[in-house]
């Protein structure tokens, strides 16, 4: 239910704060991924290396951790979540979160997103239902904040009432419901789109290959941000550095050819976005044995063949086959404009977007771009944005076009 849903699980400090552990699990055995932070007032109760042995990450405590915090760290976690679960949420917590507080890295986290949150309060009964905690909830609920629990039942207290922190299995159970509703609401539910992305590896002997400088950023931006917009997104990728998109079908291919016959397999398919750097030549006579440089050898001879035209050929695919959006991507230096164009009207492409790689521009491995886009209707230019940026802007404008 959870395949590939990224969750940022927000602890703070209660005896309940155990059950945290529990829901970690469950949330990993349902398909998704779990980031922890803990309050100060949690590490009391569990420990953060218990939490990290569980999930898999390093559990965060510290608002100003100077390795994350170099590249705005709190910012990154907030936002990189499908949803932010907060459980236990103690009356502290909840008030603190009500009033726009932000003095740990818990309350800054929830203060800096605009992923929604799924709270689950866990406190003494007298506690529940004071007329400020009341007030709190409900400012929280106006702010759209999802509440599930408490229970009642017996405190650790010795009393007895409203104020249990829901069983994780109920709490796993209002994740899941939040994205089967919001799954249904997005405008790309049920279609799916194929990504290409990285760059193709071409062998020149079991060790040394032609590839080029593309991290796969792009890439991995697009299909995330296209995920978010409900669709059904295969990934196929070459040897990247960049970690893999989350809530997507990741297909791993190393060659030109690998990556086209993956793309044939994935059609048909609503639309399709060729982001991946594929090399234009591939050696014909990769030799099986690593070429050894002796002191009288001469060069070996190296032979070229053209790589098929992956964007070329699926633009061209008749009705029915092809799929209703086409978008390529330029990587070009020179005349970026003059390029763009040609590019487009060769390729047959609906869409294309270029950027400018020329040395100095920092756009292979790097974090930002500059966009020209074209179409039917003409050309815009998007100017300097980042990444994520650039593909939450046309994953929004695939949603348009694609969502009837």
């Amino acid at each position: 239910m959870l395949a590939g849903k990224h969750i940022l699980v927000i602890i703070s400090g209660g005896i309940a704060a155990y059950k945290a552990i529990e829901l970690i699990r469950l949330i990993q055995k349902a398909g998704g991924t779990a980031q922890a932070i803990l309050t100060q007032s949690a590490t009391h109760f569990i420990s953060p290396l218990t939490v990290s042995a569980i999930s898999g990450r390093p559990a965060l405590t510290e608002l100003f951790d100077l390795t994350r915090e170099t590249e705005i760290g709190h910012i990154e976690l907030s936002r990189s979540a499908d949803l932010i679960v907060v459980a236990p949420a103690t009356a502290s917590l909840i008030a603190r979160m009500a009033n726009g507080l932000a003095d740990d890295l818990a309350s800054t986290c929830l203060l800096a997103t605009d992923t929604d949150i799924l709270v689950a309060p866990a406190m003494n009964v007298r506690m529940w239902d004071a007329a400020a905690t009341r007030r709190n909830i409900a400012l929280l609920e106006a702010d759209g904040v999802k509440i599930v629990g408490p229970d009642a039942g017996e405190m650790a207290c010795g009393e007895y009432g409203p104020g249990r922190l829901a069983e994780p299995e109920t709490v796993l159970a209002a994740i899941e419901g939040y994205f089967s509703q919001s799954s249904a609401l997005r405008p790309l539910a049920g279609k799916k789109i194929v990504v290409t992305s990285g760059p193709t590896r071409e062998p020149i002997d079991p060790v040394r290959y032609i590839s080029n400088a593309s991290s796969g950023k792009q890439g991995v931006a697009i299909a995330e941000a296209l995920a978010g917009e409900g669709a059904d997104v295969v990934f196929v990728t070459g040897p990247a550095e960049a970690a893999s998109p989350r809530g997507c079908t990741i297909v791993p291919v190393t060659t030109a050819l690998e990556m086209e016959a993956a793309v044939q397999k994935a059609l048909p398919a609503a639309g399709a976005v060729f982001c991946a750097a594929v090399a234009d030549w591939r050696v014909t006579n990769p030799s099986g044995q690593k070429f050894k440089k002796d002191a009288d050898a001469t060069p070996p001879r190296i032979e070229f063949a053209p790589n098929p035209d992956i964007l070329k050929t699926v633009a061209a695919l008749p009705e029915g086959k092809r799929p209703r959006l086409v978008v390529g991507f330029a990587a070009e230096t020179g005349d970026l404009r003059a390029r763009a164009r040609a590019k487009r009207e060769k390729k047959g492409c609906d869409w294309l977007l270029a950027n400018d790689v020329s040395p100095g521009s920092r756009v292979f491995g790097g974090e930002d771009t500059a966009i020209l886009f074209f179409s039917d209707e003409g050309e815009e230019d998007w100017g300097a944005l980042s990444k994520h940026q650039a593909a939450a802007r046309l994953a929004k404008r695939m949603a348009l076009t694609l969502k009837d």
